[in-house]
């Protein structure tokens, strides 16, 4: 028969059978024959239209081989596979590749692994090769899949298992560097194929990283081998160009599989190795696609919400490494949602203390309680240094917009505007969440350098600040000044004034100061009682210790050198002495201690603004009554009364004048050009706001009572509204020389009533003006308000009895709009 002639008689074989044939030596050891391999090499650049039968014809030989295990054969049929691949270039290759790319998968199959080694050397070179046109029909889904295995090979032979790793890596590579960049194998980034790519690569990585804590390091177990033959370098170059390639719009496949192998792999509890992962992904892509990282981090912690506080902590501090790179590049418009996702984990991490707290009933769960409770703070810390990190690395611009909205996060009483809700974790979550927005708001504002304070502190900003600052807890009250020292202290003064102290030489800190600007005077004029009022009323709180007067004493120190001209140096000398007085006349039965600390807190003051502005009779008598309690009353100095276990006076004598700044010593000091000395005789009183009832004070009826004593000064009486107008009243009205002086008397007997009447009269006088003011408004409503005539009548009560009138329908008044 003629294909039986053709099968025996080698002369009849198709020329290309031939030359296929002559490649193979009868021994496979003697290797590739080279002039044989040209003649077919030569052949097949000839006759490109030959390549897909030299190909199928190949691919039948070494299929052949593999089933019959001869080796040998099956390596010189990949070596000449290559070299005719590495020689064609024709359109006629295309069938070629579809044999070539059987081939390989035919040895990727086999269970040998140095088949599966040979084949993915071969696919590599082919990797390499850059296709003139491309290719609408070829899929990789395969070889994805097998070199996937390959990585997570568990051969018994540790060298072994290292050789089929390192190939299944090289494999995936070839895989990306061949798809990534064509358009037609966009399908690379689906979800599908990603799930197997990038923990593949993950897992060599975390092998060596686990390898690492065990202490054995990688470097040592590679020895001989450089990086190419590491299996987690080249796992890592792998993951860093595939990331490089990412585009926008495959961002999220990429990273959500590194997200579901650190869980799957629990991960995050240690989790150096997520945050190695996380920085190799923020420094491998592109930075205007860093914000598609940074929300998938944020999406993961919402998903695992409810998971142990650990588990969230270590997403947390792989988020603070995310947006510490991405801070330095860009953001993008998630700047705002991070913090807002971060401060309603906050929450929910104080919500799981306070439950875990109050669920703890039994003596046996104590330990266990704490422990949790513990945990919960490991998170808590995490999120405040995320908030803080993130908020110091923004802009300027960006940085005053994330203190606003951090502060208008803060629960402050009375205040219903802002979004946590207090009422159901009570006042002890409040505060916990307070200081924590607190310490994280000391973050953000570090460095910040604002040219203007009124851009720095706003009134929306400075208000609820302030009214923190009120609160009966000296913890708050000191992260509220803490704050006011970043945002204030524009030239890092703070360092030099560390501790309160009385300063010998000031000029020697070398303070750094600018002359004022005329916004910042302007900000003075407006918000400067503000500022002063805070501070009066912060050194009388009963509670306070030796870091609130340190804190005290360095905001009135950086006022003096960023904010202070000549009018604001002689407020701040009247709130020095009023603050002198208050602890001197003590009508608020302070404690000893609290009282000597306000003595030496002005000292140290008065000592530091008399060097600031170098008056040499001010620096005088200063020096003059510190020494002269140096001697007699070393207790009203700050070295002295904050020393532990420092004696305490039974009482403070007023009459002792030389221990006390006198304020007509300093008016004389300070009289001449540039100081209004004629203003220290006048008290500072600080100013009663509405501030006070968002703090839950006493102040409430003092600010009613000053109202209404105000409105009661300024109704005339009847006589004088009775009074005949003459020629002597009209003189009198026109001559206003003794106004002033008679509205000045007026006030200084209110605030002199108000500050030394007995309680209970002031009471009964506010009891009898809010009465008044109560009748006549019912008197008003009663006019205003009535119901509308009914012709059923109208009910009324008189001497007990209900009367029933009626209105007749001709008589009732109609709106003209229902009249028709």
């Amino acid at each position: 028969m003629p294909a039986g002639v053709c099968g025996c008689c080698g002369p009849l074989r198709p020329r290309y059978k031939r030359l296929v044939d002559n490649i193979f030596p009868e021994d496979p050891k003697d290797g590739l024959s080279k002039s044989d391999m040209e003649k077919l090499t030569f052949y097949a650049v000839s006759a490109p239209e030959k390549l897909d039968r030299i190909g199928a014809y190949l691919a039948e030989r070494l299929s052949r081989d593999v089933v019959r295990h001869r080796y040998g054969y099956v390596v010189i049929a990949m070596e000449a596979l290559d070299q005719l691949l590495m020689a064609c270039h024709s359109q006629s290759i295309k069938p070629f590749v579809e044999s070539f790319l059987h081939m390989v998968a035919k040895l990727l199959e086999s269970r040998e692994p140095d088949l599966q080694v040979l084949g993915t050397n071969s696919f590599v070179k082919f990797a390499n090769i850059e296709e003139d046109t491309p290719s609408y029909h070829r899929r990789y889904d395969f070889f994805v899949s097998q070199f996937s295995a390959m990585c997570h090979s568990t051969h018994e032979d540790t060298e072994t298992r290292t050789r089929i790793r390192v190939a299944g890596i090289k494999g995936l590579q070839g895989v990306v560097r061949k798809t990534v960049n064509d358009e037609l194998q966009a399908i690379i980034w689906e979800p599908q194929h990603m799930d197997k790519l990038i923990p593949s690569m993950l897992f060599n990585m975390q092998d060596a990283d686990d390898l690492d804590r065990a202490g054995h390091p990688s470097s040592p177990s590679g020895a001989g081998q450089d990086g190419e033959e590491n299996p987690a370098a080249l796992a890592e170059s792998c993951f860093r160009e595939l990331l490089g390639r990412a585009a926008y719009g495959n961002m999220n496949n990429a990273v959500r599989p590194v997200l579901v192998h650190l869980d799957n792999h629990r991960l995050w509890d240690p989790n150096e190795f997520a945050v190695s992962c996380f920085r190799i992904i923020m420094y491998s892509i592109q930075a205007q696609h860093s914000h598609h990282v940074i929300q998938q981090v944020l999406g993961h912690l919402d998903a695992h919400n409810k998971n142990t506080p650990r588990v969230r902590a270590g997403i947390v501090q792989v988020l603070l490494e995310t947006v510490a790179i991405a801070a330095k590049g860009s953001v993008g418009p998630t700047v705002l949602e991070v913090f807002n996702t971060l401060l309603k984990h906050l929450r929910m991490s104080v919500d799981f203390e306070l439950g875990e707290s109050s669920r703890r009933n039994s003596a046996s769960s104590v330990s266990s309680g704490r422990s949790k409770e513990s945990e919960e703070r490991i998170v808590q810390n995490a999120i405040i240094q995320t908030i803080g990190f993130f908020g110091g690395n923004l802009p300027d611009y960006q940085r005053a917009e994330v203190m606003m909205f951090i502060m208008g996060k803060v629960p402050v009483y009375g205040t219903p505007c802002h979004t946590l809700d207090t009422v159901k974790i009570g006042h002890h979550g409040t505060k916990r969440i307070q200081t924590m927005l607190l310490s994280s708001l000391i973050m953000v504002t570090s460095g910040f350098k604002s040219k203007t304070m009124a851009a720095a502190l706003p009134p929306p900003f400075l208000d609820p600040l302030f009214s923190i600052s009120l609160m009966e807890d000296s913890e708050l009250r000191q992260l509220v000044l803490e704050i006011l020292h970043n945002i204030i202290d524009r030239h890092d003064n703070r360092a030099k004034l560390r501790g309160i102290r009385i300063i010998p030489n000031v000029a020697a800190l070398k303070i750094k100061r600018e002359k004022i600007s005329k916004q910042d005077v302007a900000f003075m004029k407006k918000h400067g009682q503000q500022l002063y009022r805070h501070i009066y009323l912060g050194s009388k709180e009963e509670d306070n210790v030796h870091k609130n007067f340190e804190l005290l004493f360095t905001t009135l120190a950086v006022l003096t050198i960023e904010l202070a001209n000549e009018e604001v140096v002689i407020d701040l000398i009247r709130l020095a002495i009023a603050l002198q007085e208050m602890a001197l006349v003590n009508e608020e039965n302070m404690p000893m201690f609290i009282r000597c600390g306000i003595m030496a807190l002005v000292a140290a003051y008065l000592n530091f603004l008399s060097q600031m502005i170098a008056n040499p009779p001010f620096c005088q008598h200063v020096s003059k009554v510190i020494e002269l309690r140096n001697m007699d009353a070393p207790y009203l100095l700050p070295e002295h009364i904050f020393r532990d276990k420092c004696p305490l006076p039974e009482s403070l004598d007023k009459e002792d004048r030389v221990l006390y700044f006198q304020t007509a010593d300093m008016a004389e000091c300070l009289a001449g050009p540039g100081y209004n000395a004629e203003r220290l005789s006048i008290p500072y009183v600080p100013q009663v706001t509405d501030e006070d009832r968002l703090t839950r004070r006493k102040s409430f009826v003092d600010t009613i009572s000053l109202q209404v004593d105000i409105v009661s000064n300024n109704l005339p009486d009847k006589s004088q509204l009775a009074e005949e107008i003459t020629f002597e009243t009209l003189k009198k009205a026109i001559d206003t020389t003794g106004l002033e002086e008679q509205e000045r008397e007026k006030r200084r007997q209110v605030m002199e009533k108000f500050q030394k009447a007995p309680f209970e009269e002031i009471a009964a006088h506010c009891e009898s003006k809010a009465n008044m003011l109560h009748d006549r408004l019912a008197q008003i409503f009663e006019l205003t308000i009535r119901p509308p005539p009914s012709p059923s009548g109208v009910v009324s009560i008189s001497a007990g009895h209900t009367q029933h009138q009626s209105v007749p329908v001709y008589e009732m008044k109609f709106p003209d709009l229902c009249v028709y």
